[in-house]
């Protein structure tokens, strides 16, 4: 049973996002050069409105008649310790202040200031931002056993940037400390960490944002599920009437034998008859509740450099049954059942998986040495924690990175879960 015990952190972590971790923040452009010799002192900023938003606020202000003014200032805590600043330029008629630690009212101190530096009189302006993102998100952290670990979700309506942060007591010093840092602005977020054994660990998890707010903590102890990696020296072929051809003495085999490299497994190229989406079918040769597996794809080898381009499957579907396999022209796009659903012949989808999107973002055949690690890492998917046994897979590749969509490759699969 996860219980929630929710403390007040003391904990300080590194946000990896950049943002200004000091006392103060500024933003000030296309305001004009500071070239003045006039020290009369600016007249204030006034018919002030002030429109609420999730840990921070916007002032609508209008200006002053000078043409001496260089921009506007606020000055404003954050919290009981962390003061912030900004400033926009003469050409605004607003400013934005964020990073509140709770919805409550705050006291914002705003100045003109001319083109000699000379500050007006202040202009104090309460503000009361609505709860900030990372306290909206933190009742919805839903946390559940997973293979070889535990899997974290939670619900980040506003795309803030958030850290989740994962702490255990150290085995050492039997001190909680921080064991994840999960930096996101994704809304819906989930994700899994492993390499923890099938006994009870107690986790503690909160939020914190750029600002470096911190929620309180839940606590839960989980007890992660047994997995381990699928005994390869198992696995066979079982190829169907409908499955794709095997084409350069690539053989289906080569899936399995530890290669991350060239030779793995390739189609005919073309395709023929060209039958599309194309599938190839293989078994485990146990049954297995699966959690997760990588998939390598050709790279760099003696005929060229392969990343994101030619036969690499750009997305694919998996298709399993533990059950004696029968033969069919696997549904596809709106035709196909949805997931962890069984097609016709009994086949259950196990998911559709997209091609991870290069990280340089530079197009082919151009790529950086970041590029070239992350393709030969290979690329890891999770399966629903919610799919039955499988022991026989079918590997449907709905497009491939050239978009010929007539052939495709791949350099190795590895699989784990659950045999027992």
């Amino acid at each position: 049973m996860i219980m929630r015990n929710y403390i007040k952190k003391g904990l300080h972590l590194l946000w990896l996002i950049p943002v200004v971790a000091v006392v103060s923040c500024s933003k000030v452009a296309d305001y004009k050069e500071v070239v003045s010799t006039d020290k009369t002192k600016p007249a204030v900023v006034t018919d002030i409105q002030v429109r609420n938003l999730p840990g921070a606020a916007v002032i609508k202000y209008k200006l002053p008649l000078s043409e001496n003014i260089l921009y506007v200032q606020a000055n404003y805590q954050i919290n009981g310790k962390t003061s912030r600043q900004t400033k926009v330029s003469y050409y605004s008629d607003s400013l934005l202040v964020s990073g509140f630690e709770k919805s409550q009212e705050y006291k914002v101190v705003l100045y003109t200031v001319s083109r000699a530096d000379v500050f007006s009189d202040s202009v104090v302006v309460t503000v009361h931002p609505e709860t900030p993102a990372y306290l909206a998100a933190f009742p919805s952290i839903v946390v559940r056993p997973d293979f070889g670990g535990i899997n974290i979700s939670v619900q980040n309506t506003d795309k803030a940037n958030l850290g989740i942060v994962t702490i255990t007591k150290d085995a050492v010093t039997k001190q909680f400390e921080i064991v994840n840092q999960h930096y996101t602005n994704e809304a819906a977020i989930s994700y899994s960490l492993r390499g923890y054994q099938p006994v009870p660990v107690e986790f503690g998890f909160y939020i914190t944002d750029q600002y470096n707010n911190i929620s309180d903590t839940l606590f839960a102890t989980i007890t992660p599920i047994f997995e381990q990696q699928m005994d390869k020296s198992q696995f066979r072929s079982y190829a169907l009437p409908s499955d794709a051809r095997t084409g350069f003495g690539w053989v289906i085999e080569n899936l399995w034998n530890g290669n991350t490299g060239s030779p793995g497994y390739h189609t005919e190229q073309p395709i023929q008859p060209l039958v599309w989406p194309a599938v190839i079918t293989f078994d485990m040769g146990q049954a297995a509740k699966l959690s997760r597996y990588t998939i390598w794809n050709r790279g760099i080898d003696g005929s060229g450099n392969w990343l994101w381009q030619a036969g690499a499957p750009l997305k694919w579907t998996l298709w399993g049954r533990e059950d004696t396999p029968v033969d069919e022209t696997m549904p596809s796009g709106s035709s196909a059942p949805g997931l962890g659903q069984a097609s016709p012949a009994g086949w259950i989808n196990l998911g559709t998986f997209d091609l991870p999107a290069k990280p340089s973002g530079l197009p082919n055949p151009q790529y950086t040495n970041a590029d070239l690690d992350f393709w030969n890492a290979g690329f890891s998917f999770n399966f629903s924690l919610d799919l039955p046994k499988i022991r026989y897979i079918r590997f449907q590749c709905l497009e491939n990175a050239s978009q010929t969509n007539n052939f495709f490759n791949i350099a190795e699969l590895s699989f784990w879960g659950d045999p027992r």
